[in-house]
C-alpha cells in the first residue's frame, strides 16, 4: 500500500511539472496569465507533430531565425484578435529527420491596432513588439513548449539554435 500512495504522488509531481509552463523566477507570473500558458498548451499540444498544424492550416513561412525557431502560420487567424488558444504562428525546431514544437507567437496587423499594443494575456507580463521583423505586425512569443532564461514572453530564446 505505502509503494501504491509513494508511486501515485511520483506520478502526480511528474504531472505538475509537466503540466506547468516553464517560466523563469522572476518572470513573476500571475495565476491568471500561468492559466492561459496552460491553456495555449493544452490547445497546441496536437502540433508536436507537424503534419497536424498543416492539416489544420498552418503553412510552413520557410522563415527560421536564430533563437526564435522556424515559423509555420495559419492566415485565417490573422483577425485581430488576441486567442491563447489560437496562436497565428508556430514555431518549430528541427529535430533529427523532424520538427520540434517549441514555442508559439500571436501576431496582430499593426493596421488593426494601430499605435497601441493588442491585449494579450493579463497584467504586463506579456511584452508586445511592434513590427520586430519588418512585416507590419504586432508580435508576441510565448515559450510554452521550450524553457526561455530569458522569460516566458522574450523574443529570442538561447536554447533555440
Amino acid at each position: 500500500m505505502k509503494l501504491l500512495v509513494s508511486s501515485i504522488l511520483v506520478l502526480i509531481l511528474i504531472g505538475a511539472t509537466f503540466a506547468t509552463p516553464p517560466t523563469n523566477v522572476s518572470d513573476e507570473l500571475s495565476p491568471e496569465v500561468l492559466a492561459g500558458l496552460a491553456s495555449a498548451r493544452k490547445a497546441t499540444a496536437r502540433f508536436h507533430r507537424v503534419e497536424q498544424a498543416e492539416a489544420e492550416g498552418y503553412i510552413n513561412l520557410n522563415f527560421c531565425e536564430e533563437g526564435e525557431g522556424c515559423h509555420w502560420l495559419n492566415p485565417s487567424l490573422l483577425d485581430g484578435e488576441f486567442d491563447p488558444n489560437r496562436p497565428e504562428i508556430l514555431l518549430y525546431l528541427r529535430d533529427g529527420d523532424g520538427w520540434r514544437l517549441v514555442g508559439v507567437e500571436y501576431v496582430v496587423p499593426l493596421t488593426l491596432s494601430p499605435g497601441i499594443a493588442p491585449e494579450g494575456f493579463p497584467g504586463a507580463a506579456d511584452a508586445w513588439r511592434e513590427d520586430s521583423e519588418g512585416v507590419g505586425l504586432w508580435e508576441l512569443t510565448a515559450w510554452i513548449w521550450l524553457h526561455n532564461p530569458n522569460g516566458m514572453f522574450e523574443q529570442h530564446n538561447p536554447r533555440a539554435e
